[in-house]
């Protein structure tokens, strides 16, 4: 676990908070687009993609893969990227950091070249699962040294059928399709296996695809079949994060106020969607109008038993809810969080129970009963959405210090001071 000097004091608050968000756009989205936009057959745009560190690592990494990015935007949180793709360069070596997608979607791209990738990532990347895709890979035709970082990948990858277990995480078929287009062959993904977690990120995935010319075939559940030919250029517009807004409107719950998320879409395959309904079970009062999701909450969030394994990234937030619930809750489906940006499971669980709650583990989830708490340092794990949580916590228990809250700047730049505009919008 990393130390750091200055934990952030989370603010409390004794007033509903009545805020308008405006979020950036969806890392989700964003790295899907922008390699989709480097393997296509021409120039395109990719319109208020994401700026944080996951998708800086991806930009990073196309561009040493040999696409040339330009920026011809910028904010604090968002860039327009001009994306003109290139030949597959090899020699690069690739910094994952802790982004799943770049250490799952960016090798089957470096495949395509026929010189070898170096690719490694921060330390706790080490240990997140990626074996099934570096076997498939291999068996697809591509040479790859190891089977976690730090491994090297080297090409031509020819493509045909290919069989791994997903249960780890979906990205692991996402990073097959994403690139199967380019492969001679294309590809047929089969999954064998539990069930796959966080399977709307996969339909995300064929969506963009179709939505680029691409044919895809998911009629049969756990397989996917991916055409080989061209990868339309276009310009494409980046959603807001759904998933980022989890804190946002769990602030709407905890004080009893109002957070409105402004250029909510009225359809998505965003997983972070789901969030309508997970903010209704647990007692908030959910209006879609045209100027975007509003939230209004009761001021004591109620209990829930709810099954998270299509939406684990919500995951942390919705544990700091039932942390501040009414009544006990159970989340079901999320076993696969003990392979995310740390042991999401043992943090959460770890950290809720520093602060006087009653939170254990089972097989697949957590049991967290209501607990009065009381301040103390709470752990992020270099995790984003660990320190978000701690945040939703903050609100209601005075004296809760998040440590390196920097860490949000993963998905979400500056989120220190949007928690502080949110707040002094409620006074």
């Amino acid at each position: 676990m990393s130390q750091h000097p200055d934990p952030w004091p989370a603010p409390t608050v004794s007033e509903p908070v009545a805020a308008t968000v405006p979020l950036p756009g969806s890392k989700s989205v964003t790295n899907r687009a922008l390699l989709l936009a480097a393997l296509a057959d021409g120039p395109g745009t990719v319109l208020r993609a994401l700026r944080s560190r996951d998708a800086d690592l991806m930009v990073a990494a196309l561009r040493a893969l040999g696409a040339t990015m330009e920026p011809t935007d910028e904010t604090t949180s968002s860039t327009d990227w001009r994306v003109v793709p290139g030949p597959v360069r090899s020699g690069a070596r690739i910094d994952a950091g802790l982004a799943g997608t770049v250490m799952r979607f960016v090798p089957p791209m470096a495949a395509l070249g026929d010189g070898e990738v170096f690719f490694d990532g921060d330390p706790h990347a080490r240990k997140r699962p990626m074996g099934p895709l570096l076997a498939a890979l291999r068996a697809l035709g591509a040479r790859v040294e190891g089977d976690a970082l730090p491994f090297t990948v080297r090409g031509p990858v020819q493509g045909g059928e290919v069989t791994l277990d997903a249960s780890a995480s979906s990205q692991l078929v996402s990073g097959l399709l994403l690139c199967a287009p380019r492969f001679e062959k294309g590809v047929t993904v089969r999954h064998s296996g539990p069930p796959v977690p966080s399977a709307p990120h996969i339909r995300m995935t064929v969506e963009m695809l179709r939505a680029a010319g691409v044919r895809v075939d998911d009629s049969e559940p756990d397989v996917w079949r991916v055409e080989p030919g061209p990868i339309a250029a276009r310009d494409l517009t980046v959603e807001p994060d759904l998933s980022n807004a989890a804190p946002f409107l769990a602030a709407a719950l905890v004080t009893g106020g109002t957070v409105t998320i402004p250029g909510w879409p009225e359809e998505t395959t965003q997983p972070g969607d789901a969030l309508r309904d997970l903010v209704t079970a647990m007692g908030g009062t959910v209006r879609r109008g045209s100027g975007g999701l509003t939230v209004t909450g009761s001021g004591r969030p109620s209990g829930i038993d709810a099954d998270l394994r299509d939406v684990g990234e919500l995951t942390p937030t919705i544990a700091a809810l039932a942390a501040l619930a009414e009544g006990p809750s159970r989340l079901r489906g999320i076993a696969h969080l003990r392979g995310h940006e740390t042991d999401r499971l043992a943090a959460l669980v770890t950290e809720i129970n520093r602060l006087g709650g009653d939170a254990e583990e089972t097989d697949d989830g957590l049991i967290i009963r209501p607990r009065p708490l009381h301040g103390g340092l709470f752990h992020s794990y270099d995790d984003h959405r660990m320190a978000t949580a701690g945040a939703v916590i903050g609100l209601a228990v005075p004296e809760v210090r998040v440590e390196n809250i920097a860490t949000t700047a993963k998905t979400l730049p500056e989120f220190a001071r949007m928690w502080r505009e949110m707040l002094e919008g409620g006074r």
